[in-house]
């Protein structure tokens, strides 16, 4: 228990820069709030400071970053609406040699536009082109029906949805009528996932062979061009008090594959094909992206106060690891279907529970993938209001067939109006194979503070 509280006694201390930043924040809203030539103009934003600490050996800062992001939005005429944000941000805990150069390059400073774009509405009819964000889906914890939304996956899933998701630049058409809503989308070059570079605590590591050298090499990308673009369409409807939804979604895949060459290995046959003792090869992973086709829907009720929701997709042209050395780039095609369903509810007052119960079932299951024709999952969220100003939750997800993984616990102080402090901790448990017992040396303590203007 004294390691602990020494432990995140150092996790929160740097903190403080960004509480001294905050402090600050009254004054640059204020002058945010300064008459502007559009006075239809209205600018928000928030400052925040995140810090991390890893405890299994070796213990590190993961995080001790400092970020901003504003964002204005205003009207050019009653039809015509814009919007516009960016982020900054720079990580303390990267200036040090205890991550490769090439990660700290990735993970030290950033400076990205967010949201760029222009809306124009007449009738039943909205336009929207630019930078924007695209969210089909959502569910507690997990991805399923956001299709469209490239992710920084770089903290893994840790981060809240509104930094993790990255706005992608679409034409976006958009038709209303009573409670039918058409949404038509093109991406011209979608976003992909940014997973960092190797040696990163959370980059997806491919598997690696007892004997064999390995290597991973730089992305290799699809070419801009329209065919690889992003084209969709989703039709929601509400009936007799039900919430309804189906979509079509073509585009590259956002997350890598690892696609994979064995150098050096003669006469490598059927079966894993490993190496004797003292071989020379070397298993080359390089990540790829596939064309994907997505077909789902959604769905969600409200039966007095109990909330039924869930989602289901069906993704053709994805491949994955193929555990057979003698698999032709290491990767094997399977289409699958993703689906989740999920009952949440407030069973006494300041308490909210959510259950989910999720599936991935592979439709020309092929065991070489290291995965069951059926793979099965549920998560719990717990929160619990303990005073007006103090929350507290607990988030848990595990594999129903394997031991995989990951516990969150946080606590929410809201100290005022615009401020809010959070501690936590989160813990990954499981399979070296599996989605969270790969990252079983992540266990992690964190303190977080953020002020909005």
């Amino acid at each position: 228990m004294k390691r602990l509280f020494s432990v995140f006694s150092l996790a929160v201390r740097p903190l403080s820069l960004a509480v001294a930043a905050a402090c600050l924040a009254p004054a640059l809203a204020g002058a945010q709030k300064a008459p502007a030539a559009d006075a239809g103009a209205a600018w928000t934003g928030w400052l925040q400071g995140d810090m991390v600490r890893v405890l299994p050996e070796p213990a590190h800062n993961a995080n001790a970053r400092v970020r901003a992001e504003v964002t204005g939005k205003g009207k050019l005429s009653s039809e015509l609406k814009w919007k516009l944000s960016a982020r900054v941000g720079y990580d303390l805990a990267y200036d040090n040699d205890y991550y490769l150069p090439g990660v700290r390059r990735d993970q030290r400073s950033e400076v990205s536009l967010r949201e760029a774009h222009v809306d124009w509405g007449r009738g039943d009819w909205e336009l929207r082109l630019g930078r924007q964000h695209i969210v089909w889906g959502e569910m507690v914890g997990l991805f399923f029906a956001d299709v469209v939304s490239a992710k920084d996956m770089r903290q893994f899933v840790l981060q809240d949805f509104e930094q993790l998701r990255i706005p992608q630049w679409a034409a976006r058409v958009e038709y209303f009528k009573n409670d039918q809503h058409l949404e038509l989308i093109w991406l011209p070059a979608p976003e992909y996932d940014r997973i960092g570079k190797p040696g990163a605590d959370f980059y997806p590591s491919p598997y690696r062979y007892e004997g064999l050298g390995y290597d991973v090499r730089s992305e290799s990308k699809l070419s801009r061009s329209f065919a690889n673009g992003g084209f969709g369409a989703r039709f929601s409807t509400e009936r007799s008090g039900w919430d309804l939804s189906a979509f079509v979604y073509r585009s590259p895949d956002m997350a890598p594959t690892f696609a994979r060459e064995v150098v050096g290995l003669p006469g490598l046959g059927a079966g894993l094909g490993l190496p004797a003792l003292g071989s020379s090869a070397t298993t080359i992973y390089r990540p790829t992206y596939d064309r994907l086709l997505r077909v789902g829907g959604t769905l969600a009720k409200d039966f007095d106060g109990l909330v039924l929701k869930a989602e289901a997709v069906f993704t053709q042209g994805r491949r994955f690891s193929s555990l057979d050395l003698a698999a032709r780039n290491g990767l094997v095609a399977q289409n699958t279907i993703d689906w989740v369903v999920g009952l949440e509810g407030t069973p006494a007052e300041g308490w909210r529970v959510n259950g989910q119960f999720f599936q991935r079932a592979y439709l020309n299951h092929d065991p070489v993938t290291g995965f069951k024709r059926f793979e099965s999952g549920v998560s719990l969220l717990v929160t619990r209001a303990l005073t007006p100003a103090l929350d507290a939750e607990l988030l848990a997800i595990s594999s129903l067939l394997r031991s995989d993984w990951l516990a969150r616990a946080a606590l929410t102080w809201k100290a005022g109006p615009n401020l809010r402090l959070k501690a936590g901790y989160d813990a990954f448990g499981g399979e070296p194979l599996g989605l969270f017992g790969r990252y079983g040396r992540q266990d992690r303590v964190y303190g977080q503070v953020r002020y909005t203007y």
